[in-house]
């Protein structure tokens, strides 16, 4: 791999636990993810986009035994068999996958983790406290609800565990100050601001040294100075993040050039359930080690069923299949990011992404190309008439992109898609109040006919840019409609900087049918 010098914008997804297969909970940050990396890659950005695998801890250990399997064979199955598929099912275009059992990663966090020890941030202690193994987390009594004489998890809902362990400690309580510090220099490294309002109260409640090994049970990195014990999961797992891109790794060599050009991450996106270990945790241990801590960490809301959280462990999981397999793969996309303000929670309802579907996306958008390919077949044997003008759709255009851009790029991506929809409605009122069909019954309406389609088509040419990061499919299917890969070259190549530029699309391209981007569906599934 050839590494440049320029900065590149680096995006992670949270490591997934393999303990079973991938629900839309996890596609939602994934999709979420590919869609900003996607949209910076427009912007003429090198772009790094990362996810992946947790597959250490007790958890796992735990799934794989009830199972019948090792550790190891359980994780590589469902990575190969379930996770991996699923985002290529998604169209996710990550450029790297990480696994925490893969070598590269184990042998980073053993260097990091023993660079701490020589700094002196890790020292021996023991710990006797409440444990979730479903979170992966010493608990906090402010996080469990007493029940029939239980400790219970207020995430999972289950009883926790009491563990009492010879363990080794990362000086956490050292980092309250520079963490408060960072947040009030810095606000905009955790968003939303209910987040990060979450974060500081918590941090000037006062932070515990961390517990970061495990001594009962060995599924784990080793602890490279006392190999009876194994690295606690979140301290192993949050390093996927730097591990991935080469931390540690001489500065001459490859993955230490990666590091460069790539540390520190833009953003992380994590779930809100997650957020103190990565607003919190994460950037102390950054802190510890020397190193930049993440310019923006977002934690988004859950998605919810029925108005339970997304989880298998509540029968709620539902498959990003079980949805794709009706609506389609870019419909999936699309809902998901339109219908749920990101940074909040959102309800998921099968009548409710029906009800999208049909209207903005058949009615909408998949309707004006289709009326387009078939007037300019119609009227005009398939060929694009010459470069029209529009004062009203090019200004609204320029908005659009500059309203587009600036919400997708804070994250704001119902923002950004209301803003692209908007302008399709736009398009639509403008064939409506042309009506092209009317125009063509008199031979002397030809010119101003010829307009309004090529003004139609020069439309549609933006949309299918603007909204590629969202639905990838199916834009470059419509991009292939109006003849643009011959006439101005791919799709992905087209940059969003240049979308507002009207006449892109050359007299004499050739329009052609193509399959209806989003065909009628039946009420349910």
């Amino acid at each position: 791999m050839t590494v440049s010098e320029k900065k590149s914008f680096y995006v992670t997804t949270p490591i997934y636990y393999v303990n079973s297969a991938p629900h839309i909970g996890h596609a939602y940050t994934t999709v979420a993810g590919d869609v900003l990396t996607r949209w910076h890659r427009q912007k003429g950005e090198s772009v790094w986009y990362l996810t992946g695998t947790d597959e250490h801890g007790q958890k796992i250990m735990r799934s794989a035994q009830e199972n019948g399997e090792n550790p190891q064979a359980w994780v590589d199955r469902l990575v190969d068999n379930d996770w991996k598929p699923n985002w290529r099912d998604l169209n996710i275009a990550n450029d790297d996958f990480i696994r925490t059992t893969e070598k590269r990663h184990t042998e980073r966090v053993q260097r990091f983790l023993q660079s701490l020890k020589d700094s002196g941030y890790i020292y021996a202690g023991d710990y006797e406290g409440l444990y979730c193994v479903g979170c992966e987390e010493f608990k906090l009594p402010g996080d469990l609800t007493e029940r029939s004489g239980k400790q219970i998890c207020n995430i999972h809902e289950k009883p926790v565990e009491m563990v009492k362990e010879n363990n080794w400690f990362f000086k956490l309580s050292a980092f309250v100050d520079p963490l408060l510090k960072l947040y009030a220099e810095h606000p905009e490294t955790c968003q939303p601001e209910s987040a990060r309002n979450e974060v500081i109260s918590f941090l000037q409640s006062g932070l515990t040294d961390l517990s970061i090994s495990r001594s009962t049970f060995d599924w784990g990195i080793p602890v490279p100075w006392d190999t009876n014990q194994v690295v606690y999961v979140w301290f192993d797992a949050l390093l996927n993040y730097a591990t991935a891109v080469g931390l540690g790794d001489d500065p001459q060599s490859e993955g230490g050039k990666k590091f460069v050009q790539t540390w520190p991450a833009d953003v992380h996106l994590v779930g809100k359930e997650i957020l103190r270990f990565h607003a919190v945790i994460w950037p102390a241990m950054l802190m510890a080690a020397g190193l930049d801590t993440p310019k923006k960490v977002f934690a988004h809301g859950w998605l919810l069923v029925g108005g339970e959280k997304m989880s298998k462990s509540k029968l709620t999981g539902i498959a990003p299949r079980d949805i794709t397999d009706h609506f389609g793969v870019d419909a999936f996309r699309y809902y998901f990011l339109r219908a749920i303000p990101f940074g909040t929670d959102g309800s998921f309802s099968w009548e409710d992404m029906h009800a999208r579907y049909t209207s903005e996306l058949a009615n909408d958008f998949g309707n004006l190309a289709s009326r387009l390919a078939a007037m300019v077949n119609k009227y005009c044997d398939g060929v694009l008439p010459s470069v029209s003008h529009d004062a009203g759709l090019e200004r609204f255009l320029a908005e659009t992109v500059a309203k587009a851009d600036a919400a997708i790029c804070e994250l704001d991506f119902q923002g950004g898609i209301l803003a692209i929809m908007e302008f399709c409605k736009r398009v639509n009122g403008y064939v409506t109040e042309k009506e092209p069909w009317i125009l063509a019954k008199n031979p002397a309406n030809e010119p101003l006919l010829r307009e309004v389609l090529y003004n139609t088509a020069e439309a549609l040419r933006a949309l299918a840019v603007l909204l590629h990061s969202v639905m990838p499919a199916t834009c470059e299917i419509l991009w292939d409609s109006l003849g643009a890969n011959q006439s101005i070259g791919p799709i992905a190549d087209q940059l969003i900087s240049e979308v507002a530029k009207w006449g892109q699309l050359p007299q004499g391209a050739l329009i052609t049918k193509s399959a209806i981007l989003f065909p009628r569906l039946e009420v349910s599934a």
